[in-house]
């Protein structure tokens, strides 16, 4: 499978930007799917995880009650809704699979599908 994020973009601080992720190739339905992203001269992080069919969902602590992962199987796609955004949410996002029939989890050796990322700038 193929994933391609887009979506990203500068943004003041406290604005929002909603990310998507496409699939092609095949479809992630049966897919756990989460977001990592990764911060000039940082390790990549997790941000959230959602299951395949979106009823289990968990976030980085850092993220939690500003960010919503949310999946549409039908459309093969997975959205990072983003708000209340801090310069610090500056990095390169990206999303990732893992399955079929997998748990999200919030470590990235474990994903098996990776797509490019999208940048987001939040200025100050």
């Amino acid at each position: 499978v193929q994933l391609q994020a887009c979506g990203g973009g500068v943004v003041q601080a406290g604005g929002s930007l909603r990310l998507s992720c496409a699939a092609s190739g095949r479809t992630i339905s049966t897919y756990a799917m989460g977001w990592f992203r990764q911060a000039p001269g940082k390790e990549r992080e997790f941000v959230a995880g959602i299951n395949w069919n979106g009823r289990s969902t968990g976030y980085a602590h850092s993220v939690k009650d500003r960010f919503t992962i949310s999946r549409d199987n039908a459309k093969n796609t997975v959205t990072l809704q983003m708000n209340s955004l801090k310069p610090e949410d500056t990095a390169a996002y990206h999303c990732a699979g893992r399955g079929p029939l997998l748990q999200w989890s919030d470590d990235d050796k474990v994903y098996n599908a990776w797509g490019a990322g999208t940048q987001v700038t939040v200025s100050s």
